[in-house]
């Protein structure tokens, strides 16, 4: 507390008090006084230096928590959020160099980063296609789709929920049917299937989770997620996957190059 050298509350503030000591843990974050993964100033500690009641300062902490600067472990206090650790490169990601090294998207950019990358969760159906995975594929009425769900992480912890819908004209009794769809995923079979790809369509936003998001991914409060949904194209102009995936926006930056020509 006397390195970090908290502000006093300005008495003649009309704004309210918690808010203000929330002021004071807020800018100390974001001037790097307090550091991705640095411990925040206990409630005894606050408590000690503003004179106020314990209920003010946890409710000062719980608002910056609200905004997904700061995450409390049980038994061990309250943190900053560490920085993202994966840049996700756009032009980069689906390379086909990264597939004949028999890395998919994920483990490429993950390794890159430095972080060890995993897979669970995952499930493999054959089911209808709904009505939007029918437009983005370019199907007719009541065509079937292989369904392949997962969950990402790094370093253990859920960073990324991914369902993707392949024609199941295409994918049935294939590996991309199975479990485990073998070095580079599933655009490496698609490719050894005949559909070399060309380009991806990406649309992404921004949102808060729903609740079985949050569990999946053990989303403290105030973490928004990215929801991107893809679509790979073959060479021939045929939509052959799309992708639903929902990320926690705390695990990645998003970065592209875009030409100006």
């Amino acid at each position: 507390m006397a390195d970090l050298m908290l502000p006093a509350i300005d008495s003649a503030s009309d704004r309210p008090v918690f808010k203000q000591i929330a002021d004071h843990v807020r800018d100390a974050i974001n001037s790097g006084k307090l550091a991705p993964g640095d411990k925040v100033p206990s409630e005894a500690q606050l408590i000690e230096h503003y004179g106020v009641a314990r209920m003010t300062v946890r409710n000062a902490l719980q608002l910056v928590q609200s905004e997904g600067l700061t995450v409390a472990e049980h038994g061990r206090g309250v943190f900053v959020r560490r920085n993202p650790p994966v840049r996700r490169l756009a032009s980069d990601r689906f390379a086909r160099r990264h597939r004949e090294q028999g890395k998919a998207a994920f483990i490429a950019e993950t390794e890159g980063a430095g972080g060890k990358p995993a897979v669970d969760s995952i499930r493999v159906t054959e089911e209808d296609a709904s009505a939007d995975v029918q437009k983005r594929l370019g199907l007719q009425d009541d065509v079937r789709v292989v369904v392949r769900s997962r969950r990402y992480l790094i370093n253990g912890r859920p960073v990324e929920t991914a369902t993707s819908y392949v024609p199941a004209a295409i994918a049935r009794d294939t590996q991309i049917a199975q479990p485990d769809s073998g070095p580079g995923g599933i655009y490496a079979r698609l490719e050894e299937l005949g559909y070399r790809l060309d380009h991806f369509d990406e649309e992404i936003r921004s949102r808060m989770p729903l609740r079985d998001e949050i569990t999946a991914l053990k989303l403290p409060p105030g973490v928004p997620v990215f929801h991107l949904i893809r679509t790979a194209f073959a060479q021939d102009g045929r939509a052959v996957e799309v992708c639903d995936t929902v990320m926690s926006s705390d695990a990645y930056v998003l970065s592209y190059q875009l030409p100006a020509r």
